[in-house]
């Protein structure tokens, strides 16, 4: 199995286990560690206290820094069943510039595989950063 085929059967597990009983939206996300063979899955989980509510790209990079610390990220391969493929939204955008860099891969597929192959730095070209 290639890299992508498994990042994306990772992403579209992680899918699976998407509690979204208010928007009936599910989405996963695979976050690749760099430097090493480990996809770190993540799922949106909804709360009826929306603000509450956290994105699959979040999940996973919560997972990842629970299991691994502060590492480096290759990529992340996000999952949903829509065409195009959805993008993530800007807080998890922002979120993910606080962890990896602006070469940080960002893969928007479906179940059947990747459809767009773009960057955070394309995704979010000037992130705030704390001087």
């Amino acid at each position: 199995m290639t890299d992508l085929k498994r990042a994306v059967a990772v992403a579209t597990e992680a899918r699976n286990h998407s509690y979204s009983p208010y928007s009936h939206f599910a989405v996963g996300a695979a976050l690749k560690l760099k430097d090493r063979d480990v996809y770190v899955p993540g799922c949106n989980v909804e709360n009826a206290s929306f603000g509450g509510t956290i994105c699959a790209e979040r999940s996973a990079l919560v997972a990842a820094v629970s299991q691994y610390g502060k590492v480096p990220f290759e990529s992340v391969t996000v999952v949903t069943d829509t065409n195009p493929p959805a993008y993530p939204c800007a807080f998890c955008r922002g979120v993910l510039s606080e962890f990896c860099g602006p070469e940080l891969v960002v893969y928007l597929a479906t179940p059947e595989g990747v459809k767009i192959t773009t960057t955070l730095g394309e995704l979010l070209p000037h992130p705030f950063k704390l001087v």
